[in-house]
């Protein structure tokens, strides 16, 4: 099977899809349509050559990615207020205002940074300080490679206990379902096949170049990247580096780490087919089960219509060892 330059994400009651050209969203409105948004995307690494480094080529495409994600995200989350806010306008007899979408797109900015602080503190400083503490507690030296290992086993059973929280509530599963589609429609692209609901039921839902996988990767390089330059920081200084210190080391090394993943990462999907590369990417399947579900059909149209919208076709079965029409 070919590893095609194709990702997406699963947004509220919708699909993003991302091509080497474009990107689309598409999301289904209560009266049943299916609203798409198309956008042209070059990314960085092919507009300036000095980017696409391997590593850094990879740091850079997370930040966009993070950008991107957050963006569609916010198209979805507004489509879906909007909505709301008509059909209460509607039973109260008033008009949807722009000042009240302005105040939506406000309240949706906020959100957003909150999350994004409180991640930040959760998985990242939260990790770091249960280290500190099983350090002082047991009274061993905060040597590298032990803190690291404790600080990343709580950061993979923070993020364990919080896709398996979340997937609980019913809000969410629909979301963890638009990403089974999303899996299953580019596995169909993929191998060729015609774009059609029917066809993509049949493939797995379980890809391995997830976002879920991702992080499991990162997580996981985490733990060698920090032992490396918390061993090189005691090194140099003479002593194990403070929490607040070894916060911001390790904050700003994120990009280096989350530049290697993202190689590893694509290698993987490249060499899907090797046996040691079925092997090391397992666990991140085995997370798919939590964070994907079997979609419906309806939902498989919609992530169908975002992948043809991001790959602008006309043909339903253009395979990726083809240019897009433009």
């Amino acid at each position: 099977m070919p590893d095609c330059n194709v990702g997406g994400q699963a947004v509220i009651e919708g699909v993003m899809m991302r091509s080497p050209d474009r990107v689309a969203t598409a999301v289904r409105v209560p009266n049943g349509e299916i609203l798409v948004k198309t956008e042209p995307y070059i990314p960085l690494s092919r507009r300036h050559k000095v980017l696409n480094i391997p590593i850094f080529r990879g740091a850079v495409a997370f930040v966009e990615m993070l950008v991107l994600g957050i963006r569609t995200l916010n198209f979805s989350a507004e489509v879906a207020m909007q909505e709301v806010e008509r059909e209460e306008a509607a039973r109260e007899g008033r008009e949807y205002t722009a000042e009240k979408k302005k105040r939506n797109s406000i309240l949706l900015v906020v959100t957003v940074v909150l999350a994004m602080a409180a991640g930040i503190g959760i998985f990242f400083y939260l990790p770091l300080a249960a280290a500190e503490g099983v350090s002082r507690l047991f009274g061993y030296s905060r040597e590298a490679v032990g803190f690291n290992l404790v600080a990343g086993a709580v950061r993979l059973i923070l993020f364990l206990l919080y896709v398996w929280g979340i997937s609980l509530y019913g809000e969410f599963r629909r979301v963890f379902e638009y990403h089974g589609a999303e899996h299953k429609s580019i596995f169909t692209y993929e191998m060729g096949q015609e774009l059609t609901p029917e066809q993509a039921a049949e493939h797995t839902r379980f890809h391995p170049r997830c976002g879920t996988s991702f992080i499991l990767i990162v997580a996981l390089l985490a733990i060698l990247v920090y032992s490396v330059s918390d061993s090189i920081y005691a090194v140099i200084v003479g002593h194990p580096p403070a929490l607040g210190t070894r916060f911001g080391v390790h904050f700003s090394l994120l990009p280096l780490v989350a530049g290697t993943s993202y190689e590893l990462l694509k290698l993987s999907g490249r060499t899907r087919d090797s046996v040691i590369t079925r092997i090391l990417i397992a666990p991140g399947l085995w997370l798919q089960r939590i964070t994907t579900k079997e979609p419906s059909k309806e939902q498989l149209e919609v992530a169908i219509a975002a992948l043809e919208a991001s790959l602008g076709i006309t043909d339903s079965r253009l395979t990726c060892r083809r240019t897009p029409v433009s």
